[in-house]
């Protein structure tokens, strides 16, 4: 029996969780690298597809077929690649876990010297770093990397663990120290190492070994502009995410942002374009409430986000909660002000009784997950 059917027969000891989306040409070749990389290791390789329009869980599939070793997970009506990783971890039963991406840009080989450090039992995570001797960026520009280098800094602030890569998206882990930071988990953007660090209980053990980031093999990077917001959302989660819901913090700054959209289509129609204040007032509430709808679809809820047909029905939905919420915004200011109460007090009181109610109800109903 040849090594690699051995292989198959032992329990995984080790686990590389990869998150997919349209990745369907690299699956294949990311395998093949693996198994030489690993070859007298007991591993096996789950890959996490977020329902890929290029059927990556089909070719997965194909692969397991012939080989054990490797593994599906097709998340349908949810995405994100922090999420994707903690299902993937947790759908395994290997003591160490490691998380890569599936575009090559990893180096494999470098999993044998993070299995070996590991091993030692002296450390509860070793991370691939580009920061360290050895490493480095590849072709990586110089916008790109001061970028990096500046989100690092933040990341640094925030956790208590020295690592000199933080942003790092190639690491390996012991079992046992992820289930301890798994309740504290934001799963939120796409930086789970940073996640992890921050939501451990008592600061990890931490080694590092360099590795070069390499050139994407196929496909575009799935990195968009918003990044930089996913990533500060996650940031804030960890800062202030025990006091409010971030997501609630990011609905109301769209709120504030609708006002001064409000005030500018009010202004404009009702001042230069000398419109009656009535037909001014309510396109300006029209044009402010899908400000809100989208921007919130955008940022807010972008790991939920509408497109198609379900755009149109989450912009009358929001409108209609937002009808509601208005109305429960007269009725309460209305009435504490019957009460004697402070008129800007009554105002404020029917405010925050409208943002709360256009929260929850658009959670509900508006940007709920659809089969």
């Amino acid at each position: 029996m040849d090594d690699r059917l051995t292989g198959m027969m032992l329990p995984a000891r080790l686990a590389i969780v990869v998150p997919t989306f349209n990745e369907r040409r690299n699956v294949p070749l990311l395998v093949e690298l693996v198994a030489k990389a690993l070859a007298d290791i007991p591993w096996e390789i789950v890959f996490v597809d977020d329902d890929s329009p290029d059927e990556t869980a089909d070719a997965v599939r194909a692969l397991a077929l012939a080989d054990p070793r490797v593994r599906i997970i097709q998340r349908y009506g949810r995405r994100g690649l922090s999420s994707a990783c903690v299902e993937g971890i947790l759908a395994t039963a290997a003591p160490y876990v490691a998380i890569m991406d599936a575009d090559l840009q990893h180096d494999e080989t470098v999993l044998r010297a993070m299995y070996e450090r590991i091993g030692q039992g002296d450390v509860d995570l070793v991370v691939g770093s580009r920061y360290i001797a050895g490493g480095g960026m590849g072709d990586w520009s110089e916008g790109r990397q001061k970028m990096s280098r500046f989100a690092t800094k933040l990341a640094l602030r925030l956790t208590r663990t020295p690592i000199s890569d933080p942003m790092s998206g190639f690491m390996m882990m012991r079992r046992d120290a992820f289930m301890r930071s798994l309740p504290h988990l934001s799963t939120m953007g796409f930086k789970i190492l940073l996640d992890i660090t921050a939501s451990a209980p008592v600061p990890l053990r931490v080694a590092e070994v360099p590795y070069i980031f390499r050139t994407r093999q196929h496909g575009e990077s799935k990195l968009d502009s918003l990044v930089l917001w996913e990533y500060l959302q996650l940031l804030m989660d960890k800062l202030v995410g025990h006091i409010v819901p971030v997501r609630f913090l990011s609905f109301a700054m769209v709120g504030g942002l609708g006002v001064v959209v409000h005030f500018a289509v009010l202004t404009l129609l009702f001042k230069l374009l000398d419109q009656s204040f009535g037909l001014s007032q309510t396109v300006a509430t029209l044009v402010a409430i899908s400000s809100n709808f989208f921007l919130n679809n955008m940022f807010t809820y972008r790991d939920k986000r509408l497109v198609g047909w379900g755009l149109a029905r989450g912009w009358v939905s929001f409108n209609l909660v937002c009808a509601f919420g208005a109305a429960a915004n007269v009725g309460v200011a209305d009435w504490l002000f019957s009460q004697r109460s402070y008129w800007a007090l009554s105002a404020l009181a029917g405010i925050t009784v409208s943002v709360v109610w256009n929260y929850v109800m658009s959670a509900l109903f508006t940007w709920q997950k659809r089969r």
